[in-house]
């Protein structure tokens, strides 16, 4: 299975069918490269702020409760898209209102035939407390795509061990984790808890960024990271844990996932993280004592 994550280059389109030219070619990009499944980066919708007046757009809650006019779009595009191009799309998030004023951080996985499913983002980092409308989501999923079972981590999720482990649990064997950093402090977290995860599970584990500056945005302004697909660090595999990586204007890294290998990977491995996770929960070790020297 060959997959594709975007170094998305944010900018600002004057309407939706601007965003949505966009958004086909990119995929089309990744399409012509035999992707079977393509990944786009959290916050994707935010991106849309930009077709509102300035008012709008530079207001995170303006801009946010102006967006939800396009959901239907959204999923009608993403649908068509990914039917279009014979590949399974995860169209970043969609800042997505439930009731009383706040919003779910949703990915959406659009499938060949143009079905979709999602997860939520469970976790909030500490801007998306700060804006006292965003709340984390209460459903654990994974997604069967074709023989391969995979679970999605938006972002800070994906620094969180026990979820993807109960995905990993589930069947996955492929994270997915649509991202968006605006340090580099923040970039690295997101990288590190995606070699940890696929460490610690023997699972792949591709994350896509955004990238670029959108100054007319609260939430898009800086942007930081490399799109990268990680594999365990283990016989079989590169020792840095790195599968493909973007570099500079480089808009997909792409890497042909060979699942097969994986799991042959335990014959020889070096390490068993995967199996070994039990050990660390017994009873003598769950808690520390301490003791006076």
């Amino acid at each position: 299975m060959k997959i594709a994550v975007a170094k998305y280059p944010v900018s600002a389109p004057a309407t939706f069918v601007d965003f949505a030219e966009k958004q086909a070619r990119l995929l089309a990009e990744a399409a012509a490269q035999d992707a079977g499944i393509a990944v786009l980066p959290e916050y994707l919708s935010l991106e849309l702020g930009a077709t509102f007046e300035v008012s709008v757009r530079g207001d995170l809650l303006a801009s946010l409760a102006a967006t939800q006019a396009y959901h239907a779009d959204w999923l009608a595009l993403f649908s068509r898209l990914a039917r279009g191009t014979r590949m399974h799309v995860v169209a970043g998030t969609f800042l997505l209102a439930t009731a009383h004023g706040r919003y779910r951080n949703r990915s959406y996985w659009f499938t060949p035939s143009g079905a979709h499913g999602w997860q939520d983002k469970l976790q909030l980092t500490g801007f998306e407390k700060s804006t006292a409308v965003i709340e984390g989501g209460d459903e654990l999923n994974v997604f069967e795509a074709g023989n391969v079972r995979t679970g999605i981590a938006v972002c800070y999720d994906g620094e969180f061990p026990l979820p993807v482990r109960a995905q990993y649990e589930a069947g996955a064997r492929l994270l997915l984790v649509p991202s968006c950093t605006d340090t580099e402090a923040g970039a690295t977290r997101v990288r590190v808890g995606c070699l940890a995860r696929a460490l610690e599970n023997r699972m792949f584990v591709a994350q896509s960024v955004t990238a670029g500056e959108a100054p007319w945005s609260p939430a898009l302004d800086v942007n930081t990271g490399e799109a990268a697909i990680f594999a365990p660090m283990d016989a079989g595999f590169p020792a840095e844990g790195v599968l493909a990586q973007t570099q500079g204007d480089q808009v997909w890294a792409i890497a042909d996932l060979d699942f097969g290998a994986l799991e042959a990977s335990r014959v020889n491995a070096q390490v068993a993280n995967d199996r070994d996770w039990m050990g660390q929960l017994a009873p003598a070790i769950a808690r520390a004592r301490v003791k006076p020297l």
